[in-house]
């Protein structure tokens, strides 16, 4: 069954310097996807990291805007 939260880890569409930010997230949460079977649980973990990934992103564009 796919997973349809994974989408949310695709970088394709930003600048390298914000797919370098989004990669880890992104392959954690595949191997998450892969190790663990779905459940409530598993969601909750993806969402989370989901935050996570978009606070990141963030604070990358704050701090080449010199807002860091």
């Amino acid at each position: 069954m796919i997973e349809h939260l994974i989408r949310f880890f695709d970088s394709s569409h930003l600048p390298p310097n914000l797919q370098k930010v989004v990669k880890p997230f992104g392959d954690l949460a595949a191997s998450l996807c892969e190790d663990l079977q779905r459940s409530p649980e598993r969601s909750a973990a993806l969402r989370k990291l989901i935050e996570a990934k978009d606070c990141a992103v963030r604070a990358r564009i704050m701090d080449e805007e010199g807002h860091g």
